[in-house]
């Protein structure tokens, strides 16, 4: 196994590896740390089946089934599915997942490690990919906020919200999802988290905040929160921070959820066909009481 590092801060490509196969424990111990270090990894040139990239995935803790409860691998409901394709009228799968700034399980009490996607389809336009995965990194973000927000904010904690961004999706993006029933707010209620994290693998400070569910410093007063968690936001994304992973067929893509966030770009139309496999890995082997 070979692991590239990309030109920046984020990024990393893991080569002569087939992630079909068994993971050795050196492997998985030299993947773990690559994440730590490197935010983002892909492993290109993959050709794999659900029950391996599910198989794969589950070598880094405890599997999330998405809230919505659909768009799944047909007896793996640990395996979404990600697609804008449509047969025999019915959409193959979630097709506007993630288009915009979040980090994935934030809003639920046990966080996400990483998400661990495998790209089928992907849309090419003029020989270059669309449906790119952009990526900010929260371990630089935090390093260069002022001291003075750092020594306010530290010990506090942000109320995140599930239903923030899937109303956010319908308000402003023209989803058709339907709104969250009781059903499913009742199983994702708001939850609040450190606004700053110990990364589990560097021992480094992150900035734990994004703007797909954030709503609320708690122990601030409302208006004060709202400013911080504004400036929070256009912080976290300045230029600097980001890195744009540039999708190819056969791509493994595995970024870490808590040193990063992300956004899928929607750049793609219908009739450019994309299919996309994916595991979430909760982070319940680094916080198994979750603070």
């Amino acid at each position: 196994m070979k692991i590239v590092a990309g030109g920046g801060s984020l990024g990393a490509r893991i080569l002569d590896i087939d992630l079909a196969q068994p993971l050795a424990e050196a492997d998985h111990r030299a993947i773990e740390a690559a994440l730590g270090r490197h935010g983002v990894v892909s492993f290109p040139k993959q050709a794999l089946q659900a029950p391996h990239l599910k198989a794969f995935a589950g070598r880094f803790g405890t599997l999330e089934v998405n809230v919505a409860n659909m768009y799944f691998e047909p007896g793996l409901p640990e395996v979404m599915i990600l697609s804008n394709m449509v047969e025999n009228g019915k959409p193959v799968g979630l097709s506007d997942a993630g288009q915009d700034w979040h980090t994935d399980m934030s809003y639920s009490r046990t966080i996400a490690f990483s998400n661990v996607l495998y790209g089928i389809r992907i849309p090419m336009r003029d020989g270059k990919s669309l449906g790119n995965t952009e990526f900010s990194n929260m371990h630089a973000a935090y390093d260069e906020l002022p001291d003075a927000l750092k020594t306010e904010l530290d010990g506090m904690t942000i109320t995140h919200d599930f239903n923030k961004f899937w109303e956010m999706m319908r308000r402003e993006k023209g989803s058709t999802r339907p709104p969250l029933t009781e059903e499913q707010k009742r199983r994702k209620p708001p939850v609040s988290h450190p606004v700053f994290l110990t990364h589990p693998i560097t021992g480094r400070k992150v900035l734990y905040a994004n703007p797909g569910y954030s709503v609320r410093i708690n122990e601030l007063p409302e208006a004060r929160s709202a400013e911080v968690l504004d400036f929070l936001f256009r912080h976290q994304l300045q230029e600097k921070y980001r890195y744009r992973h540039q999708w190819q067929e056969g791509d493994v893509l595995m970024w870490d959820n808590m040193g990063t966030i992300h956004n899928a770009v929607a750049d793609y139309r219908p009739d450019e066909p994309r299919l996309i496999k994916r595991c979430q890995v909760m982070a319940d082997r680094y916080f198994p009481d979750q603070y």
